[in-house]
Formats: C-alpha cells, sequence, structure tokens
C-alpha cells in the first residue's frame, strides 16, 4: 500500500545551512540508482541538497521547457471554458431567460460536480498515468463546453454546468500532482508558478477571444454567445487528442532525459518521499480524513472565494466602470489586471523557492489581495478602481502556486493523490459561494461595493490560516528530532 507522511507543513522561511552550501560549494560524487539515493538521505536538508546536483538540475530544466508550456495551454483553455460564461450572461439573459440569480447559481454548480468527482479522478491518474487520463478530461470537458451553444433555458444551464464540473475533475489536482512527479519541492514552487501562469493568460487571451467570438452574432445564423462556446469548446477537444503525444508519465519513462538525468531525478524524488515517512504515515483514504489536510482545504476555499468572485463579474464591473457595453473593448480591458498578476507572478515564485519562504510570501499576497478587493469596492475613478483590480489579481494569482508547496510538502504517494484532490476538491467550492454570496449580499444591501467587501473578507482569513501552518512546521520538526527520530 503506497503511504504518505509529511517533513512540514511549509518550508523554513530562510535556507538551511546545509541547502545553501549546495548551491555554491563543489558537489561530491552521489549515488545515481533511485533506492540507493533514497537510502542514503535522512534530513530533509539532506533531501533537498540533493535538489541541486547537476543532474538533477539538467532534468528539471528540461521538463520545464518540455511539459510546462503544454500544461499551460491546457491550464489556459480550461480556465476559459469554465469562466467564458461571463461574457455571455447578458446574452443568456436574452436568449435563454437566466436572471442575475439563475446566472449566479448555474455558475457555482460547475463546483459541485467538480468537487465530487475530484478525488476518484485523482486516484485513477496516479494508476493510469497523466498521459491518457488528461487526455480524456480535456475531450470530455471540450464537447461538454461546446453543449452550451444550445442552452435554452435555466435548467439545461444547471445540467450544463453540473457536467462540465464532472468532465474536467480531476484536471488541477492532476496537474499538481503530476508536477511533483517531475520537480523536487525547492524548485516545485517555480514550476508551479509557471504552471499557474495559464490563470491570468487565460484571461489576458480569454477576454479578447471571449469578447471577438460575440461579434460573430448573426454569421450562419448563429448567435455571438453560441459562436463562443462552440469554437471554444473545439480547442479543448483539439488539445486533448494532443495531450496523448505530448506529456510523459514518470522521468523512468523520459526518453528525451540521459539514463544519468533519469536515475538522479527519480533518486532525490524517492528521497524526499523518505524524509516524509520520517513523521507520520497515512493511507489515501486517511488523508481524505487528516485535519491538517481538510485545513489546508479551507485556507484554497478562502483563494478560490477571491478569484472566482471576481472572475465571473469582472467584465459587468469593467464595463460598470468605463461605461461600456461587453464586447471585445471590455474584453481588452478585463486582460489588464490579469495581464500584472502574469508579469508579477514571474518573480513571485521563484523569489519564495530561493529563500524557503512559502508561508511568509503566501500570506503576504493574500493580504494584498484582499486589499485590492475591498479598496475597488469604493473607487470610482476608472483609473483607480483598475488599480484596486490589479492589485486583488496579483494577490491571489501569485498566492496560490506557493501555497500547492505546502500540502505537497506533507503528503505523497497514492495520499498525495487523494488529498491534493480532496483540497481542491472542497477549496474549489469557493467558486459555488463566490457567486452566490456576493449576488446575496448586492441584493440584500442594494449595493455591489456590499458584495465586494465581503469577497475581500475571504483572502484576509486565508492569510491568517497561512500564516498558523507556522504550528505544523514546529510539531513536524519536534517529531523529527525527538527521542525516537531515526
Amino acid at each position: 500500500m503506497t503511504t504518505t507522511s509529511s517533513p512540514s507543513g511549509n518550508g523554513p522561511e530562510q535556507p538551511s545551512t546545509a541547502t545553501t552550501d549546495a548551491r555554491s560549494a563543489p558537489r561530491a560524487a552521489r549515488p545515481a540508482h533511485p533506492e540507493h539515493t533514497a537510502r542514503s538521505v535522512r534530513t530533509v536538508d539532506e533531501a533537498e541538497e540533493l535538489a541541486f546536483s547537476p543532474e538533477v538540475a539538467s532534468a528539471t530544466r528540461k521538463a520545464r521547457w518540455r511539459l510546462l508550456p503544454f500544461l499551460m495551454l491546457m491550464f489556459v483553455i480550461a480556465f476559459i471554458d469554465r469562466s467564458n460564461i461571463g461574457f455571455a450572461e447578458e446574452s443568456l439573459e436574452v436568449h435563454a431567460g437566466l436572471g442575475a440569480a439563475a446566472y449566479a447559481f448555474g455558475a457555482g454548480l460547475f463546483f459541485i460536480g467538480y468537487a465530487v468527482f475530484e478525488v476518484p479522478s485523482n486516484l485513477i491518474m496516479h494508476r493510469v498515468g497523466a498521459r491518457w487520463w488528461m487526455a480524456r478530461i480535456m475531450v470530455s470537458w471540450g464537447v461538454v463546453a461546446g453543449l452550451f451553444m444550445f442552452t435554452t433555458g435555466p435548467v439545461m444551464f444547471y445540467v450544463l454546468r453540473f457536467l462540465l464540473g464532472v468532465a474536467e475533475a480531476g484536471f488541477f489536482p492532476g496537474v499538481i500532482l503530476y508536477l511533483t512527479y517531475w520537480f523536487p519541492r525547492r524548485t516545485r514552487g517555480q514550476a508551479t508558478a509557471l504552471f499557474y501562469l495559464g490563470l491570468p493568460i487565460a484571461n489576458v487571451v480569454g477576454g479578447p477571444l471571449s469578447g471577438g467570438l460575440l461579434e460573430l452574432d448573426g454569421v450562419l445564423g448563429l448567435h455571438g454567445f453560441q459562436w463562443m462556446f462552440l469554437l471554444e469548446g473545439l480547442l479543448a477537444v483539439i488539445v486533448g487528442v494532443v495531450a496523448v503525444f505530448a506529456l510523459t508519465d514518470r522521468p523512468a519513462r523520459a526518453r528525451w532525459l540521459t539514463a544519468g538525468e533519469r536515475d538522479a531525478l527519480e533518486g532525490v524524488l524517492a528521497a524526499e518521499a523518505q524524509t516524509k515517512e520520517q513523521v507520520a504515515k497515512l493511507s489515501w483514504w486517511r488523508a481524505l480524513l487528516n485535519p491538517r489536510v481538510l485545513y489546508f482545504a479551507l485556507i484554497y476555499l478562502t483563494i478560490q472565494v477571491a478569484v472566482y468572485g471576481l472572475t465571473f463579474f469582472l467584465p459587468a464591473q469593467v464595463a460598470s466602470i468605463t461605461g461600456r457595453e461587453v464586447g471585445f473593448l471590455v474584453g481588452l480591458l478585463v486582460a489588464i489586471p490579469w495581464l500584472c498578476a502574469l508579469v508579477v507572478n514571474l518573480f513571485v515564485g521563484r523569489w519564495a523557492d530561493r529563500r524557503a519562504a512559502y508561508r511568509s510570501t503566501a500570506t503576504l499576497m493574500l493580504a494584498l489581495s484582499g486589499v485590492g478587493l475591498a479598496a475597488s469596492a469604493f473607487l470610482s475613478q476608472p483609473v483607480l478602481a483598475m488599480a484596486a483590480l490589479c492589485l486583488a489579481a496579483i494577490g491571489f494569482v501569485s498566492a496560490q502556486p506557493i501555497f500547492w508547496n505546502i500540502p505537497t510538502g506533507y503528503l505523497s504517494g497514492a495520499a498525495m493523490a487523494a488529498g491534493v484532490g480532496l483540497i481542491n476538491g472542497l477549496g474549489n467550492l469557493g467558486g459555488f459561494i463566490a457567486p452566490n454570496l456576493r449576488s446575496w449580499m448586492v441584493t440584500a444591501f442594494d449595493s455591489e461595493a456590499a458584495g465586494l467587501v465581503m469577497l475581500a473578507i475571504a483572502p484576509f482569513v486565508g492569510a491568517l490560516l497561512v500564516a498558523g501552518t507556522a504550528l505544523f512546521e514546529r510539531r513536524d520538526r519536534a517529531v523529527r528530532t525527538g527521542p525516537g527520530a531515526a
């Protein structure tokens, strides 16, 4: 039975002496075989030192160039297909009779189906491999995304949003799990941050793309929103087929790595798994009930409330700020916050990796997101309001990849597959909570500002919870260095 365990919920706030020396001092020859390497490692510092060996550095560099651009493309398409309804909101109201409450409820239903099937999907991928399972996910969600063009009423909208969540379930946690197969922890923060560039890119590209496709209204007798759903769904199907040829399941199967690179990378990953087992062991089903995993899920929930509270309503909010109708121009303006987030995210992940400062960096980024959301509720001047939205996007986009380095430093094996699936599944219920909570607050107080202020509370709570993971680190350090430690 595959087991899991944990060194700590977070890396140290400053790199250890051993890790720092590993970067600058000459390295002695190390055993290449994965099992030999794993048996020789006793501490977290030793495992992290192995991550900076020349062979591992070469292997991870090749993996970044070979795998991350395609994974990023998949994420871009996934996010466009789940959030493009923000551009179709007005059209669906006119042509399918969707009111504001029905739209908010349907938008959130995606995350119910998504949450229910996250864990089984991740466990299946852990057994069958990423290539075929990721391809299955993309093709099925592309088909469902295209079917939105036939929406005729609220019930059909609800059903399709739920099915889209079911079809896409497992994609994001599957990628987070997949990255643990390829990148040691001290380089995984940057790798995850590069993958997360798909989020701002999706909104930079998706805004003008979705807004532009709406301009096809009347072509071949189809409404603009029908063209949008059809073509963006078809894109997912095509990329899903290509995924079979573009992805490699594990380093051991990578013909584009040398034998030495394969052995070195497998060795350091095995060594990291060994250090996790010095604290505790979890089966996959125990991981689902583990209090720390549920705590991580609560953190991720607060992040997703901020993400989707902004994403689903951003086109309408920007249109209100500028006095324009939703279309291509508004799509271009919607891209601005995401473009800012894209640029900042490039540096934040690298900075956190170099200093092993995952907890403090994620805490700061979430606090900045809360400030941006709250400020956008009260600023009426367009430039200042857009600046506040940029700050909100920078905060939660940069916080997410850094956050994932905390739970993946605690879990391994099948329990990581189950735990990451649970964290992402429960956390993404924030996508159900956010639009409905915002809609309820706006109705109750007859104020858009009230909805934004309520959503701004979530990232502040998340920042406090992330800071609280310091208690996990102290406990794990005590277990590793206690009388019974190896």
